[in-house]
């Protein structure tokens, strides 16, 4: 499959927002198909037909490309020259989540990278591949791909989580590391097997884990229960409405809602399972990046007790930092707190 390795600029349109022009696909991919093999595979229902028009390179100062790394084609915008900070989502979003913190850390002087994670946005969407330690390879090609040797690593939620991964597996890659509404993945583990409270809190993770029926479910009546989920798990301040319906949209993709819950199977699935156990006893080894931790005192998902404690696995400076009244995404629901406790820190940790 032809890549494009260029920079692509932003498609103009008539309005920018959610409701914009037909997706843009990389020059020689042609058109987006009607269903993908993973949506095939997976027996999800097909999606409405307005979603495969959905822009996921939305407008704005930021540049569009695609670049191949650890197999597959991956998806970035990126915004500003200097130290690269790469900024890695949670679900259901993708790149757009961090447009706030985009454009201030390309005011502050650091080349701001959002990607799409594997099997979300404009990123493929592969058969195999979404067990964390892959996912995280992922993430250490990308910045290998965009000429960097370091990076500051920025991760929300189950992005949050492959950053744990990532600095374990490939410490000499990442220059700090800013974990948000992420427990270090043997606290969470530790917590869905002993904490009731936990356990309960991820009632959608548990969802995923039948065949066929959570795919259709999360793209029946244009991503009702997406938006749900959105606006259930923020605090007092909540989402704005155009970012609720991008969310919604980009989860109708074909082939995304199967592809952007397979690491929860993932996790689920092996807790019992060799490889589970594996990869919990490969995680206790130390993490030597600085790491911020930053949680919402009020996420309904992670829970704070789960999170707190995950400076026993930094051997490093590590500061923690917990938000009062902010739910499960803090970089939208306080980009103005959220985006000074991040510039902070990668300012303290340049070198």
């Amino acid at each position: 499959m032809p890549l494009d390795q260029k920079p692509v600029p932003a498609q103009p349109s008539a309005d920018s927002g959610p409701d914009s022009g037909p997706g843009v696909r990389p020059e020689g991919l042609g058109p987006a198909p009607e269903r993908e093999p993973a949506e095939a595979a997976s027996g999800a229902a097909p999606v409405a037909a307005g979603a495969e028009a959905w822009d996921i390179r939305q407008s704005g100062p930021w540049t569009h490309r695609d670049l191949a790394a650890n197999g597959a084609r991956f998806h970035i915008a990126e915004l500003g020259s200097g130290p690269l900070v790469l900024l890695v989502h949670g679900w259901p979003e993708y790149w757009w989540a961090w447009r706030h913190q985009l454009t201030a850390l390309a005011e502050a002087g650091y080349r701001a990278v959002a990607l799409d994670l594997r099997g979300v946005g404009g990123s493929d969407r592969t058969p195999r591949g979404y067990d964390p330690g892959n996912l995280a390879l992922d993430i250490t090609g990308v910045i290998r791909s965009l000429g960097e040797r370091r990076a500051h690593l920025v991760g929300h939620a189950s992005g949050g989580t492959l950053a744990w991964v990532a600095a374990v597996m490939r410490p000499s890659v990442i220059q700090s590391l800013t974990v948000v509404s992420a427990a270090h993945p043997r606290d969470l583990r530790r917590a869905l097997l002993t904490d009731r409270r936990q356990f309960a809190a991820f009632d959608h993770v548990l969802g995923f884990q039948r065949p066929w029926i959570p795919e259709r479910r999360l793209v029946a009546d244009d991503a009702a229960l997406v938006g749900r989920y959105l606006t259930s798990w923020t605090g007092p301040n909540g989402l704005d409405e155009t970012a609720v319906h991008a969310y919604r949209q980009a989860i109708r993709i074909p082939s995304t809602a199967h592809c952007s819950i397979e690491p929860y199977r993932w996790l689920m699935r092996s807790m019992a399972r060799p490889d589970g156990i594996q990869f919990a006893r490969r995680m206790k080894k130390p993490i030597t990046a600085p790491t911020l931790h930053v949680q919402g005192a009020a996420d309904p998902v992670l829970l704070s007790h789960t999170a707190l404690g995950g400076g026993e696995y930094v051997a490093a400076p590590y500061r923690w930092r917990l938000l009062p009244g902010v739910g499960h995404f803090p970089h939208e629901e306080a980009p103005e707190e959220f985006t000074a406790e991040l510039l902070d820190w990668v300012g303290r940790h340049k070198e």
